[in-house]
């Protein structure tokens, strides 16, 4: 790395490029297809889809490591990991708002499906930032690993706050934005974002909900962009590590919904997670300066986030599992219905 900048460089040639985003956009192109029916997901569509979309990742791995080596496979690896973590973080968000906007089971899908289109565009968007930063700017890697270190200790706070996932509609202020812009009517109209009532055009709760889905995903860009680039510096294995993260996101949602509550200490391990690729960058940058700096391999870090990873869950499994056995053991009509 030069001491003034780091030159960006990527292994992909410009057909790669585009087949690999033309593959995302046909599969995107796929999912808007199967949800034009509003219907609800039953739990085998759902596992059949996150097998494809993790077959799908895995398989593209295979093609890396086959054409670029070792090295670059692992990179690309290590980076979907991480990708995929910070998605479980996602869900957890897209899950409160859901609820908080009482978002009928049939129409779930398709806005997550908004959801995830809204992260890829502006993904794309901040990984073409983030290429032009690493290119021109001296201290982008000191930069990065600074925004992944303050993103570490905010989560790290919240959870010792017991309110990492929380969500009050009425203070959104993009929800706020809308309502004040034009009318909002009282009930759901399909997956129509905006109907004509009384000669006068109207917002739905669905454009409510997909409005507040967008916003939450510039902040989720702003964490997982740079800590993607904290294992590999290749813009294009920064964009295929995101975009399969997110395409399987529709699918894992409903595998995992049940799933989710239980992994109480996931904030703690993603907290963990970005503070160490934050520390990663940060000695990045100061190897460019002071060669004398050690730096963390690639291999070093896979070990670490895999660690981290299996730890929290484990952990979060034992921390609920009496809950659980109290939940099971409780009468059928004490059950909490969705």
């Amino acid at each position: 790395m030069s001491v003034l900048a780091q030159s960006v460089t990527t292994v992909a040639t410009p057909g790669l490029w585009a087949g690999t985003v033309g593959a995302v956009l046909a599969l995107l192109v796929l999912d808007f297809v199967i949800t034009r029916r509003p219907h609800e997901v039953s739990m085998r569509e759902a596992v059949g889809w996150s097998a494809f979309y993790v077959a799908l990742p895995l398989a593209f791995g295979a093609y890396i490591w086959s054409r670029f080596g070792s090295q670059t496979a692992l990179e690309y690896y290590t980076g979907y990991l991480v990708e995929k973590s910070l998605s479980v973080d996602n869900l957890f968000v897209f899950m409160l708002l859901l609820a908080a906007f009482a978002v009928p089971a049939v129409l779930q899908q398709r806005v997550l499906l908004y959801g995830i289109v809204g992260a890829l565009v502006l993904r794309g968007i901040f990984i073409a930032l983030g290429a032009a930063a690493l290119d021109r700017l001296s201290f982008a890697f000191l930069l990065f690993g600074a925004i992944l270190l303050a993103t570490a200790v905010k989560i790290l706070r919240d959870q010792r706050k017991g309110h990492g996932h929380t969500v009050d509609v009425d203070t959104m202020r993009s929800v706020r934005l809308l309502r004040r812009v034009m009318p909002v009517t009282d009930d759901y109209r399909g997956a129509r974002l905006f109907v004509r009532e009384n000669g006068v055009r109207a917002a739905t709760p669905f454009a409510l909900v997909v409005v507040a889905v967008f916003v939450t995903d510039v902040v989720f860009a702003v964490d997982s962009v740079p800590a993607v680039y904290g294992i590999t510096g290749d813009p294009f294995l920064v964009f295929a590590t995101n975009a399969f993260a997110l395409l399987g996101l529709r699918a894992l949602y409903f595998v995992l919904q049940g799933a989710l509550s239980r992994l109480v200490h996931l904030g703690y391990g993603l907290a963990a997670i970005l503070g160490f690729i934050g520390v990663k960058l940060v000695l990045h940058w100061a190897h460019g300066i002071w060669p004398g700096v050690p730096e963390i391999p690639t291999l070093a870090s896979l070990a670490v986030i895999t660690a981290v990873l299996a730890l929290v869950t484990a952990t979060s499994l034992r921390a609920t599992r009496n809950l659980t056995e109290k939940l099971a053991d409780a009468p059928a009509a004490g059950a909490v219905r969705r």
